[in-house]
């Protein structure tokens, strides 16, 4: 177990903030560690991570893996044993969507990503990813937690746990998603055995007034500092009760919550609040839901906020298993400009270097038709993949302009340089600067970590 990580320190730090004076004595002491960096095992490429969550799965030979085996084979079965999807799948179903090649690389993209192709340049895809099952539930639980069945920390909890969070009014995990939840909800950035405090906190982007994204955050009550003194002597008696249970995690978390409560209203409005934005950076971005939220991840990431996930709503918006040229075209058209537009937005800022993006689902789709339950009725979408899958990352130490691993012909399975979702992890632990096997945390005897038992770093997409 790398000790580093659980030192006295830490521990001081995260019990520092309870009873009277606290909020003085808290805001002193993190300050100073904030300015000593983040207690990672080497030097990181990467200080925060934003991942553009396309949840419900997009497909990859739609987007960034063309087959042009799939047209010439149209209508006629793919010759395949035993990969097995969630439901029946017919004959060969060609892309309905154009492909080109872009930038200096000569990266080929569909058109369903106009804008995002403008910036091949900074994106490393990787082709060949590959997972347990294609139920979106396990594979939400895998992609965020790196498991599929048991309780995990996610990838938020586990970094700001790790890392730390640069501003102490604003939470260090932040998952943004308009108009409820996705599959498996609060699940998706839980902080289980980790410390409570290091949970995600959601916000429903689908409010675009600040003070309507976070409930409550004003007091139209009391002054700051009449709050201020009610928080003083709420947190004294919280911690006589917490003196009583010391080992009651929750409960500590809990406590910590008012505290990070109270400084939020120091700055969260003005954070959330994308009407300060020039006209020039509201076009780069693009009006509706999708570009606000990819805006809003910027003003978090330059606040300090080391984690956000941006989720493209609830539910899963991607899962296109009927009429997928109009079905992903659409919810394309939500997010293409906003995502381009963070990109373009974090270079000419100087934060692109330094944050890493992620744009995934958690699997992609089969290169066959989807068939009705009975095994007829083509439905010209696509079933669940998790044999073989498309993301790609950017900034943060990644190397543009680079594809890496394939697919089969058809892009039906990964069959070079195959990648598991917990070498994705390790690979954006490693650019964070953590030795994913070293970063451990002990739990009921175990020292456990977000790889689990494997993961290798892909360094061939490292810069």
């Amino acid at each position: 177990m790398d000790t580093s990580l659980s030192t006295p320190r830490r521990q001081f730090l995260r019990r520092c903030g309870l009873g009277v004076g606290s909020l003085a004595l808290t805001d002193m002491l993190t300050a100073q560690s904030a300015t000593a960096g983040p207690p990672t095992h080497f030097p990181a490429r990467a200080e925060h991570v934003i991942h553009i969550f396309l949840n419900g799965g997009m497909s990859q030979v739609d987007t960034f893996d063309p087959k042009p085996e799939l047209t010439r084979r149209a209508g006629q079965m793919l010759p395949f044993d035993n990969l097995q999807t969630e439901r029946k799948t017919g004959v060969a179903l060609p892309s309905p969507f154009k492909f080109k090649q872009h930038g200096e690389c000569g990266m080929p993209i569909s058109d369903l990503f106009p804008r995002v192709a403008e910036c091949a340049d900074d994106l490393a895809v990787i082709r060949s990813m590959y997972a347990e099952l294609p139920s979106h539930e396990m594979m939400l639980m895998l992609m965020n937690t790196g498991h599929s069945r048991l309780v995990r920390p996610s990838f938020g909890s586990w970094l700001t746990w790790g890392m730390g969070t640069e501003n102490q009014n604003l939470p260090g995990f932040v998952a943004l998603c308009p108009g409820g939840l996705p599959v498996a909800g609060a699940g998706n950035w839980r902080s289980a055995f980790l410390p409570g405090s290091y949970q995600g906190t959601l916000v429903d982007t689908a409010h675009s007034d600040p003070t309507q994204l976070i409930r409550h955050i004003r007091n139209e009550r009391l002054s700051k500092s009449e709050q201020l003194a009610q928080l003083q002597i709420l947190q004294a008696l919280n911690a006589k009760h917490l003196a009583q249970r010391p080992e009651e995690a929750d409960l500590e978390a809990r406590i910590q919550s008012f505290d990070l409560a109270y400084r939020m209203q120091m700055e969260a409005t003005d954070a959330f609040d994308t009407s300060q934005e020039s006209e020039h950076i509201l076009k780069l971005y693009g009006e509706g839901t999708q570009n606000r939220q990819l805006l809003l991840a910027r003003r978090l990431v330059e606040r300090g906020v080391r984690y956000v996930q941006v989720w493209h709503g609830a539910g899963q918006p991607w899962d296109s298993h009927d009429n997928i040229k109009d079905a992903h075209r659409h919810v394309a058209n939500q997010c293409d400009q906003g995502i381009a537009g963070l990109i373009k937005d974090l270079k000419q800022r100087g934060l692109l270097s330094k944050t890493l993006i992620l744009c995934s689902g958690e699997f992609g789709r089969t290169p066959s038709v989807e068939m009705g339950q009975n095994g007829s009725g083509a439905s010209q979408g696509r079933d669940h993949n998790h044999w073989g899958f498309s993301l790609w990352m950017a900034g943060g130490g990644v190397k543009g302009g680079t594809i890496y691993g394939a697919t089969d012909e058809f892009g039906f399975k990964a069959v070079e340089n195959p990648v598991s979702v917990h070498d994705l992890h390790a690979t954006m632990l490693h650019l964070l600067g953590f030795d994913h096997e070293r970063l451990t945390y002990r739990y009921a005897g175990r020292d456990y970590r977000l790889t689990d038992l494997s993961g290798q770093v892909v360094h061939d997409v490292i810069a």
